[in-house]
């Protein structure tokens, strides 16, 4: 059977708001059809929803669903990881396509930083990421993956997650299945778990979707 990733990691969107302007950006596309905020360029903290952390059955959150880390505010940043401080139950999931504006320094263990690459020219990120954000563990998603990333460095990485992109945006480009096949198995070889999310069903054939969460995720 094949796992949706949103019914095993929530999205708690306590940031909306992003100003990169990626093509396929679905966020956006949501945020303009739900008039969810009036300009979604500019980024807006929801500090009421930090009350949602607090929960007695532990969860894994995706934190930045509707946002990238590196635009986040300091002080919002330092509200969030002082209420993941006091709710160690649960698991935080961080992401950004622009590693290079982050300073980061933290040690919690509840705490995942990940960075997204979708073309093997942003490989580098990894590293971007590892430099400016000192912490405990990293996770890479490469979504949507529009090409075959190659020897990708995966040190320190405890998580890959690989995507394709979806809808009907113009310019889109559909994920081969020797693409995420070949890094699917780089990064098992590492022993890296990895996440085939449920969009490249019919790009992979069933038996060849792989679908593993890291064991700290208590999934």
């Amino acid at each position: 059977m094949i796992v949706n990733i949103k019914d095993k990691i929530k999205n708690l969107n306590i940031v909306i708001g992003c100003p990169i302007g990626c093509r396929y950006c679905y966020a956006r596309r949501n945020c303009e059809r739900f008039h969810i905020i009036d300009d979604f360029s500019k980024p807006q903290f929801f500090e009421k929803k930090l009350r949602l952390f607090e929960s007695t059955k532990s969860k894994v959150f995706l934190l930045t669903g509707m946002s990238d880390l590196a635009y986040w505010k300091k002080d919002w940043l330092e509200r969030v990881i002082e209420k993941a401080e006091s709710t160690p139950q649960n698991t935080y999931l961080f992401l950004t396509k622009r590693p290079e504006l982050l300073d980061i320094d933290t040690q919690l263990d509840n705490l995942w930083f990940g960075v997204t690459i979708t073309c093997s020219a942003e490989r580098d990120r990894i590293i971007t990421l590892r430099k400016n954000v000192r912490a405990k563990h990293y996770f890479v998603t490469f979504e949507p993956l529009s090409d075959g990333v190659g020897n990708v460095d995966l040190t320190g990485v405890e998580w890959v997650v690989i995507g394709t992109e979806t809808g009907n945006c113009k310019g889109k480009i559909s994920t081969e299945r020797n693409w995420a096949n070949s890094l699917s198995m780089h990064s098992v070889s590492r022993g890296i778990p990895v996440f085939m999310k449920e969009d490249l069903k019919g790009i992979m054939p069933i038996e060849e979707m792989v679908q593993q969460f890291p064991e700290e995720f208590k999934l």
